[in-house]
């Protein structure tokens, strides 16, 4: 550290992303939880000389296409809509801007919420899931803070119900529950429709996963007209021009195909669901997912970690965490089928292998 930096940041510990190998073009690459498939080529259309002629230009602050789309899309008002630098700049937002009484999050989630609640000097309480890693609405009863929830959760993969989100909301309507919906898309029931009926809820979605545009860095959030003007506040305060200009055609383009989105995110689905009874055939413990990726523990004798490395061995890479908790467990996002099987074959010449 520096001589120069804030001495309220010297603890801080960052997030750390998934490796990003390059130059390794023959690896198996399914840690990330991108998507196996590219864009809709209505997305490659969009981007053309004339688009990338006009990057001379300052891009539109007020994202009027994409917003204008977001809106038809969703069912909502396009003053209920705001579009982000991915959608970890709209939970950066959040907890900027919303968590004056703390915040309250699972300890097993999304990685960034406690790097955020640092960065911003926000109190937090992790809230253990249960030992079946799923959430238990009766211990957040008495959180005063803003509750952030992960739904599909992330790394586990398990999806609570509309009616228990609903719940949620219910237990103090004076208290803003944040749902983050990065991959709700793969079997998950929006927190949307229940916009209408509560001022407290953020929904909080992403492009990165279902869509296909993890690199192009586009997020999303829909809430009150009230949520949605502070947040409007914070990015006009903070980057004005945060969604490039090419990121917003991409994205509006994205929206338009409906049929290229819904025959991509079923063919995830699928996959996800013959790799899941393929583990488990094997012996391994698989958490019900509703998401692009699964959590599997190998069966007993065969640590995570090592079934970690010995898939990098082979040329496939996994996420691995080193948390006491879950440190048996991998999570793998789903690729393609052709990638999934070659994941279950080198899966059962290891399990031979070590007489398992």
């Amino acid at each position: 550290m520096s001589r120069f930096m804030a001495q309220k940041l010297a603890a801080l510990k960052p997030y750390t992303p998934g490796e990003q190998p390059q130059g390794m073009d023959k690896l198996i690459k399914i840690n990330t939880n991108e998507s196996p498939y590219p864009p809709s080529p209505m997305v490659i259309n969009a981007i053309n000389a004339a688009a990338v002629e006009k990057l001379r230009l300052y891009n539109d602050t007020e994202c009027t296409a994409l917003l204008d789309a977001l809106a038809r899309t969703y069912n909502v008002k396009r003053t209920q809509v705001i579009a982000s630098n991915g959608s970890d700049e709209i939970l950066a937002f959040a907890f900027n801007a919303f968590c004056q009484n703390g915040a309250a999050f699972p300890d097993i989630t999304y990685g960034f919420y406690p790097v955020f609640a640092q960065l911003f000097g926000v109190n937090y309480n992790e809230i253990p899931l249960t030992d079946s890693f799923e959430i238990c609405l009766d211990d957040y009863k008495n959180e005063a803070g803003t509750v952030f929830v992960a739904n599909p959760n992330a790394p586990t993969g398990i999806c609570l119900p509309l009616c228990e989100i609903e719940n949620l909301l219910n237990q103090n309507k004076d208290r803003l529950v944040v749902v983050d919906e990065a991959y709700v898309d793969f079997g998950g029931e929006s927190a949307v429709t229940l916009l209408p009926k509560y001022d407290n809820l953020l929904v909080v979605g992403t492009f990165s996963k279902s869509r296909s545009l993890a690199g192009a860095r586009l997020g999303f959030a829909m809430g009150s007209e009230a949520l949605i003007a502070d947040l409007n506040k914070v990015k006009f305060s903070f980057n004005p021009y945060n969604v490039n200009a090419l990121t917003q055609l991409a994205g509006t383009a994205a929206l338009k195909d409906v049929e290229y989105f819904d025959k991509c995110r079923f063919e995830i689905i699928e996959t996800r669901e013959f790799t899941k009874q393929s583990l488990e055939t094997l012996g391994f413990t698989v958490l019900p997912s509703k998401a692009n990726f699964i959590f599997a523990k190998p069966p007993k004798g065969y640590s995570g970690d090592e079934y970690f490395a010995d898939l990098r061995k082979n040329g496939i890479l996994v996420r691995h965490f080193s948390i006491d908790r879950i440190k048996e467990y991998n999570r793998v996002t789903i690729g393609t089928k052709a990638q999934m099987q070659t994941l279950i074959n080198v899966t059962k010449a290891l399990l031979k292998e070590k007489k398992l």
